[in-house]
């Protein structure tokens, strides 16, 4: 049970579902404590150790199911003789179906001109097929997929592979042989041998196709947004948009996860009195516990600046979807879109979802680009409240049609703020191509990057929140 356990918590895993090794060792602890009999509570036993939110209990409940599923495996037509479809009535010297209970007496009687047959009638599997055990059938189906390495099934294409590995770890062969030996010596048996060898390959396909869409579905979705997440947004079909739009947010969900803020207690500073002195007044005013004050900070503010014209519109709708989908770990987020002109658009986004806000933004900002003039109504709107704690995110290809590119409102940009990030879709080979200002506007910049890909707009994210923690 502790490997079966184990394989439940490699298909969480697969799942997106974050179980950690003390964790293993906490749910196998609990399943020792509950036992395995009660279905049940050894369900929200599980749920209770390794689930940490409710969309991973959801998903926890609905795999454990999947994996657990009660069913045996059903043997009860095995051995039943099949006649040929076009036959009208059996040969005349045919006798009555036999019985369950006298078929092992007619086999081990042709068993003794039949050495196959009897060499077969010897194992433990053919016993239980004869004896319709499905429990002790279901352990050894159980046993085989385990020596198969039936947890590592991935392709649709595998299943036969697996079947037949399966097939031999549960020596099928002795049934094969049997019914070519019976076959060969044109024993009336040979229907009846042939059925339980049919009816234990169908059980076993069907186990293998089972664990395929239980193993497969978890492995097959990160393999797709692994291929989603490196590929040109503006390249993305739009009937793939929804499930972008879901990796986004788990690529979010991970980056939370991974850099909300943990409360710090102090250990050094100024102490604070009064509540120090309020703290020891249960203790007769011993003071066990001392409090510091806090250096008040300025806040981290991010304003971010994107390009919504034709040519990078998709490029900006997933960095605006990323940054407010880290509203919890992010530090306040301006954003402004532009085109031929600039307007603040941090409105829409408290107002509507981010894919509705993402939309009114295209819609009303579309158009021509002109660097330049956005700049300008940029310098107006916010220039003044740019300070060192303030991180400045330029999405946009630089591009400006041959206008003045207001050079020097960058620069003043640059001198006010803590980091400017200049984030580009284009290729670097064409930074400073036609009527690219990149490389000019590069020199007023912290750091630039090619991006036009989700698995780089990570990663840059990602630094982003490194250094704004």
């Amino acid at each position: 049970m502790q490997s079966g356990l184990t394989g439940f918590i490699r298909l969480l895993r697969s799942h997106d579902v974050r179980v950690s090794p003390a964790e293993t060792l906490d749910a196998m602890s609990a399943a020792s404590a509950l036992g395995y009999a009660d279905r049940e509570r050894l369900r929200n036993g599980l749920a209770l150790t390794l689930a940490k939110t409710p969309h991973e209990e959801a998903v926890l409940l609905r795999c454990f199911d999947q994996y657990f599923s009660g069913q045996l495996p059903d043997f009860s037509a095995a051995g039943e003789t099949t006649m040929d479809s076009e036959a009208t009535e059996p040969p005349l010297s045919a006798e009555p179906p036999a019985g369950k209970d006298n078929t092992r007496d007619m086999l081990e009687a042709a068993a003794t001109e039949v050495p196959a047959l009897d060499r077969a009638l010897q194992s433990d599997l053919m016993r239980q097929l004869l004896d319709n055990d499905r429990a002790q059938l279901s352990l050894a189906l159980g046993q085989a997929a385990a020596e198969a390495g039936l947890g590592n099934i991935r392709l649709f294409t595998q299943k036969g592979q697996y079947t037949r590995r399966m097939l031999d770890a549960l020596g099928e062969e002795v049934l094969r042989d049997a019914v070519v030996a019976l076959e060969q010596a044109d024993n009336p048996l040979l229907e009846l041998v042939r059925g339980y060898r049919d009816t234990l390959r169908e059980q076993v396909r069907e186990y293998v196709a089972r664990e395929y869409l239980i193993q497969a579905e978890g492995h097959n979705r990160q393999f797709k947004d692994e291929i989603l997440a490196g590929t040109r947004l503006n390249n993305l079909e739009h009937r793939y948009l929804h499930e972008v739009h879901e990796l986004v947010r788990k690529m979010a969900r991970k980056l939370a996860a991974r850099h909300s803020r943990k409360p710090r207690t102090q250990k050094r500073g100024r102490l604070d009195m009064g509540r120090t002195l309020r703290r020891g007044i249960p203790h007769d005013g011993v003071m066990f516990h001392t409090y510091w004050r806090r250096q008040r900070r300025d806040k981290a503010q991010v304003l971010a600046i994107c390009d919504v014209s034709g040519s990078v519109a998709s490029y900006a709708r997933f960095l605006l979807m990323f940054l407010y989908s880290l509203q919890d770990v992010l530090p306040r987020v301006r954003s402004f879109a532009f085109s031929s002109h600039l307007g603040e658009v941090s409105d829409l986004f408290r107002e509507h979802p981010v894919e509705k806000a993402v939309e009114l933004v295209n819609w009303r900002y579309g158009g021509a680009t002109d660097y330049g003039s956005s700049l300008l109504d940029f310098a107006a709107l916010a220039l003044d409240d740019i300070n060192s704690s303030t991180t400045v995110i330029i999405l946009g290809d630089a591009r400006n049609n041959g206008g003045d590119p207001k050079l020097e409102i960058m620069q003043s940009i640059y001198q006010r703020s803590r980091r400017v990030i200049w984030l580009n879709p284009e290729s670097r080979r064409a930074w400073g191509t036609g009527d690219s200002e990149m490389l000019r506007y590069q020199s007023a910049c912290h750091f630039t990057a090619e991006c036009n890909t989700l698995k780089q707009l990570e990663r840059i994210v990602d630094q982003l929140l490194k250094q704004t923690a």
